[in-house]
């Protein structure tokens, strides 16, 4: 029986660091520590609301601050998923398979979350209470999120050498930018086709 040899190279990571510039407004909307205790509360109790059950007046600030992602530093981010996720989904507009990007393509955080944890990028600028109406099963809701008219970036791409080159980095970030968004409203949305937020240039 023959045998084969198997050759595996080892990983071949380069970085490449962009500054970006916000194009349009970021919205952000963190699934907040409230909400996450809130939904436990209602699983553990094991019931159903009941029709009429009073409700709870709405903490707008609450909503606005829980909705905000802030590192255990104190400064405001962006999860690095975000952008990572708009460069993986930018492969589809020049063909090349989305599987192997995930391998290939990683955000290095400038932080963590300070309640769960999550890898963010630090975001220059100044947030602001920005009011929108959502339809949901009960009617019309109206939800407060953090909105940055002006803001910005520095992003750090740990990429593998052997799949992409710096220009392959570089233009596909330029890419997500102008043509998949990140945070709410993006134009890559998956529930819809967005509002035009999130776009950024390096």
């Amino acid at each position: 029986m023959a045998t084969q040899n198997v050759v595996i190279t080892a990983p071949n990571f380069e970085w490449a660091k962009f500054d970006i510039v916000g194009l349009a407004p970021l919205v952000m909307n963190k699934f907040s520590q409230k909400a996450r205790e809130q939904m436990m509360k209602d699983q553990e109790a094991g019931h159903k609301k009941k029709k009429g059950e009073k409700k709870e007046p709405k903490d707008f600030n609450a909503c606005y601050e829980g909705a905000i992602h802030r590192s255990t530093d104190g400064w405001i981010g962006m999860p690095c998923a975000a952008f990572r996720n708009a460069m993986i989904s930018a492969c589809r507009l020049v063909g090349f398979k989305m599987t192997l990007t995930k391998l290939a393509v990683f955000i290095e955080p400038d932080g963590f979350d300070e309640d769960e944890g999550t890898p963010l990028i630090k975001i220059g600028g100044e947030p602001r209470k920005f009011e929108s109406y959502v339809r949901n099963v009960k009617g019309i809701d109206i939800r407060i999120r953090p909105q940055f008219l002006k803001w910005s970036a520095r992003i750090s791409v740990r990429f593998d050498a052997d799949t992409f080159s710096f220009d392959d980095i570089a233009n596909l970030m330029m890419r997500a930018g102008l043509q998949v968004g990140i945070g709410e409203g993006r134009p890559d949305s998956k529930m819809s086709a967005g509002q035009g937020w999130g776009l950024f240039s390096i």
